[in-house]
């Protein structure tokens, strides 16, 4: 059709104008695929993190702090749960597996998890997915350590690799235990999960490095740990234990008993639970990303149709050659209607461009800071529709100026002084 090429044409001709105009709608997409991006993938990877665990015991706390620092790693435990109430607890009938994890320590600003090999049995994440070794296998001797894929990536360590730990979860620490190096005997393969970002040691190895310490400081002539002698190593604390039920049916009665637990304050929460608990706190946060993008986009459209409609002045005898010409007024509002349309259509493209670029820019930085892994993938396909809705109603926007064309004069338009 003439009006299309007509269009490009007269698009051409005010080329900055239209290059401004498509850049700000750019922006506007891209800050709003980048957003549902973001969101859709913190929630995606928070959900796939643990599958496969009926429940998280630890220390009495609030079931949201308790998920965060024993699954994701974020945050610290304000209390740990005692050996003794972890093994009670795991010789209960109703328990199939029992995993348990200590924290504390950490290995250049990446945290290291006391645990036993059972860890690598039983933790799932994704549909159920186990753990695999990528190199290597799971430690075996008193200061080995397993190491995840993104740790392995960032500090590129190989097997063989000798490495000490500190005291703390911060990047730098003071209270050190490189009297003790580790040794990497196993790599993981990546899973998109915090497992990535941990180092992995036994709960022997941290009771080892722990020997003559006493709240995270180094006692002024106590003895530490040497290989030579032959100490006991007893596991005293734990932060959280993992636990599979050998029924779903009996998880809500073993939550009550390890609620109800006397000997000490625990808390058992349910995952799939409490990540809904959380996410229905993070909603508010949630919506009003996506109504500010959304605004982000509409403003777009309303600079497309104040820069169309201040351009009509210029433009009024050349409307008005065009209906002397005898353009019927149908070809009026396909010209001023495509014009806004191809205009919206070449920001939407220029915006998914600089959304795939914004997320190879970020992706690294979101990974390293909050554990969430960006999946650079095709938009799915209700995106897809959005932006064809979005291209649709910008090209209808062009119809209220070709309306003022329409009504204005043929007299009117050639009487205007060039």
């Amino acid at each position: 059709m003439f009006w299309i090429e007509l269009a490009f044409k007269s698009l051409l001709n005010r080329r900055l104008t239209v290059m401004l105009t498509a850049l700000s709608i750019a922006f506007s997409v891209a800050l709003f695929l980048s957003v549902e991006k973001i969101r859709t993938d913190t929630k995606d990877n928070f959900s796939r993190t643990l599958t496969g665990t009926d429940l998280v015991v630890g220390a009495r706390s609030g079931s949201l702090n308790l998920l965060l620092y024993s699954v994701f790693r974020i945050g610290d435990a304000s209390n740990n749960m005692s050996w003794e109430s972890y093994q009670e607890l795991s010789a209960d009938p109703a328990v199939a597996w029992s995993v348990p994890i200590s924290l504390g320590d950490s290995h250049k600003g990446y945290r290291v998890i006391g645990t036993t090999k059972a860890y690598f049995d039983h933790y799932q994440y994704g549909r159920e997915q186990n753990l695999a070794f990528k190199e290597g296998q799971s430690f075996d001797q008193l200061f080995d350590v397993v190491i995840g894929s993104e740790v392995a990536r960032a500090l590129g360590y190989p097997l063989n690799q000798q490495l000490s730990l500190v005291h703390g979860t911060g990047a730098v620490s003071f209270s050190k235990h490189d009297d003790l190096p580790f040794k990497v005997v196993g790599i993981l393969a990546a899973t998109g999960t915090p497992v990535d970002r941990s180092l992995h040691v036994s709960l022997q190895a941290i009771e080892a490095i722990h020997l003559g310490w006493k709240d995270g400081v180094r006692l002024q002539g106590a003895e530490g740990f040497s290989p030579e002698k032959n100490q006991k190593l007893q596991t005293e604390t734990i932060t959280a234990a993992l636990i599979g039920m050998t029924s779903r049916l009996k998880t809500f009665n073993f939550q009550r008993k390890v609620n109800d637990y006397t000997d000490e304050p625990l808390s058992a929460i349910i995952p799939g639970a409490t990540l809904q608990e959380l996410w229905s706190m993070l909603r508010v946060l949630e919506s009003t990303l996506l109504s500010i993008s959304a605004l982000v986009m509409v403003s777009g459209l309303l600079g497309l149709l104040t820069v169309v409609l201040a351009g009509l002045n210029e433009r009024r005898r050349e409307m008005a050659l065009l209906r002397a010409l005898g353009a019927p007024a149908k070809h009026v509002f396909s010209l001023l209607c495509g014009e806004a349309g191809l205009i919206a259509l070449v920001g939407v493209v220029v915006g998914v461009c600089l959304h795939y670029g914004l997320m190879v820019a970020l992706a690294p930085a979101l990974l390293d800071r909050f554990g969430v892994l960006l999946n650079i993938s095709m938009l799915a396909p209700y995106l897809f529709l959005w932006l064809g809705l979005y291209v649709l109603l910008a090209a209808f926007l062009g119809a209220l100026p070709a309306l003022r064309v329409y009504r204005q004069t043929l007299n009117d338009g050639l009487s205007q002084r060039i």
